[in-house]
């Protein structure tokens, strides 16, 4: 991870945007500068009312008080016509920018999430990163829209009034500059304080967000259980943690103003009681006073909103972190070089002597070595936390195994191009997500561009064609989050259809039939034999039934291979697959009888 402050990293994130913050500085500049100058023009009234044939409009050529009065005018219109303009021109250019900034760094955000392996995403709560993703990146871009601007404002103004103050009167100048040093360092001292006030603020809301979303997706369980009052309790405590963070925050930065207004008030009076004098024993023109007068207000009074650009900083700087240590975290795994073309891909699978952990000192796999033939059936059994589901997941490359090799017709799956490998690779998982949607976007989400004849003719072999035809809206049908508006044989057809439509040259299916009854298990059961016929299918299987007719069966146990065989011949010796078929077919004797 990257250990710079993160206003250096957002710099250079934004590299391909520079010039576009240089153009929004330069007008927040020159609003900044024109917003300045109707002080100024007040002290040029005054010194014409006070000198008259005199004042310094008069050394341009306007002799008459009327004339230079005129003049006066004229400047006044078209300096605050210029202003209205760079105020429209910075907020145009410092709004876009926010957006864009905005934009790119949740599109990045989550590009690199997805790069990402498993593991990752086992190891952080889906509401975590769903804050940064949301309530991060709109922190950015709120500090962005306004915050950037307000901090480069009083950097101007602090500068161009300095400048002025030292040309009228360097004797005076000074005082009307005395709080500034103790301002800034005041202003640092709170920045470093609340740093990591914000920090806990951030990581607090991601875990409100964590806990909501963990709650809101599990309603129907909540109601199941009647714990609504316990899950409102959960929610409490975080919600009351988030609360007791920000109070920590809010305590320092609100302490901030009503210093730097003390501050203000010894800078303001000196000059006034200073600059009179001078003025008054005519040292000092009574045009220049009335000009410091009103710019040591405009210099000092916009340091009072110093505690509130801070605070937005913070709070910005805090979320800009999160976002980038996502933008910035590197995949573990590692893409490879060689493409691999589905249609050369024969199917040709094997495991050699592979040892997986996801956690190291725990080893899932032991030195497992197996073959799947190419166009052939196996079948994978064993007791529930055996690996047989852990063998997908390495397959598709989820995780990276720790020893040994896996190979697609003697490819090692490191050296292959992810994605080549699992568009080779179709899925059907008793786990089936559906995205919020229509029937035909899921059915054709791997293959957007497939036409309608293509989705129904991959729905009829999934035997999902007749069901559809009978919902509501047909194909146009919105299946709700998760597919909640279906039942799970139908979700689960649809996701045969979706596998089908990929026409992949290996087809996985993870317990395909182990959560529907025994009608749609049948439905189900003719359309898995269908799709699998000619090309290489991996089968885990919990009903041993389904999986009678597999070319090659590999008995899982504790992750190493116990047996392996066709179904009639692990039926012909005594082992744990025949244990499994006597318990699921009544032929095993009950425990009470023994």
């Amino acid at each position: 991870m990257e250990t710079d402050r993160p206003l250096g990293r957002l710099w250079r994130y934004a590299s391909d945007h520079r010039r576009h913050v240089i153009v929004a500085t330069i007008w927040s500049v020159l609003n900044k500068a024109t917003d300045l100058a109707p002080p100024m023009l007040i002290g040029a009234a005054v010194d014409i009312a006070v000198r008259q044939e005199n004042s310094v409009l008069a050394s341009f050529g306007l002799t008459t008080p009327r004339s230079q009065l005129v003049m006066l005018a004229g400047i006044s219109f078209v300096i605050w016509m210029l202003e209205s303009i760079f105020e429209y021109l910075l907020g145009v250019a410092w709004r876009n920018l926010a957006q864009t900034i905005q934009h790119e760094l949740r599109l990045d955000a989550y590009t690199r999430m997805q790069t990402l392996e498993l593991r990752y995403f086992e190891d952080r709560p889906t509401g975590d990163l769903m804050a940064v993703l949301n309530d991060d990146v709109n922190q950015l871009e709120r500090f962005l829209d306004s915050g950037a601007n307000d901090m480069l404002q009083v950097l101007t103004t602090v500068v161009l009034i300095g400048a002025t103050f030292f040309y009228l009167a360097p004797g005076i100048a000074w005082l009307a500059f005395l709080p500034i040093p103790a301002i800034l360092w005041g202003s640092f001292r709170f920045q470093r304080h609340l740093e990591p006030r914000y920090a806990k603020v951030r990581s607090q809301a991601a875990a409100v967000n964590a806990e909501l979303s963990n709650r809101l997706g599990g309603i129907a369980t909540i109601k199941a259980f009647t714990a609504e009052e316990d899950s409102v309790r959960r929610i409490e405590v975080e919600s009351e943690r988030y609360r007791t963070a920000n109070r920590d925050a809010i305590r320092l930065s609100s302490a901030f103003s009503p210093l730097i207004r003390v501050a203000i008030l010894v800078g303001f009076t000196a000059t006034l009681i200073w600059g009179g004098f001078r003025a008054v024993d005519g040292s000092l023109e009574v045009g220049a006073y009335s000009v410091m007068i009103f710019l040591t207000q405009r210099l000092l009074w916009p340091l009072t909103r110093l505690g509130e650009t801070f605070d937005q900083y913070q709070r910005a700087m805090a979320s800009t972190n999160r976002i980038l240590d996502v933008v910035d975290t590197v995949p573990q795994i590692v893409d490879g070089t060689r493409t691999l073309h589905r249609d050369e891909v024969r199917g040709d699978i094997s495991f050699e002597d592979v040892t997986f952990g996801y956690d190291r000192d725990h080893p899932v796999l032991h030195a497992l070595t197996l073959s799947a033939a190419a166009g052939a059936t196996t079948a994978f059994v064993g007791a529930t936390g055996s690996g047989k589901t852990t063998l997908v997941k390495l397959l598709l490359r989820f995780y990276d195994i720790d020893a040994g090799r896996i190979t697609i017709d003697g490819h090692d799956l490191r050296d292959l191009r992810v994605p080549d490998l699992r568009r080779c690779i179709g899925l059907v998982s008793q786990d089936v997500f559906l995205f919020h949607g229509t029937v035909r976007d899921n059915i054709a989400y791997g293959r957007p561009e497939a036409s309608e004849r293509e989705v129904y003719a991959a729905a009829e072999i999934a035997e999902a064609h007749d069901f559809v035809g009978s919902l509501p809206d047909g194909y146009d049908t919105i299946v709700g989050e998760r597919g909640q508006k279906l039942s799970g044989g139908q979700r689960q057809r649809i996701s045969i259809a979706r596998a089908v439509l990929l026409d992949p040259p290996i087809l996985v299916l993870d317990e395909a039939t182990s959560a529907v009854d025994n009608e749609t298990e049948a439905a189900i059961q003719r359309s898995l034999e269908r799709i699998s016929l000619d090309r290489t299918t991996l089968v885990i299987a919990h009903r041993l039934s389904t999986i009678r007719h597999a070319d090659q069966i590999f008995v899982i146990d504790r992750g190493r291979v116990t047996e392996t065989g066709t179904h009639e011949a692990l039926l012909a010796v005594p082992g744990t697959y025949r244990s499994l078929w006597d318990v699921q077919t009544g032929e095993a004797v009950p425990w009470h009888e023994r």
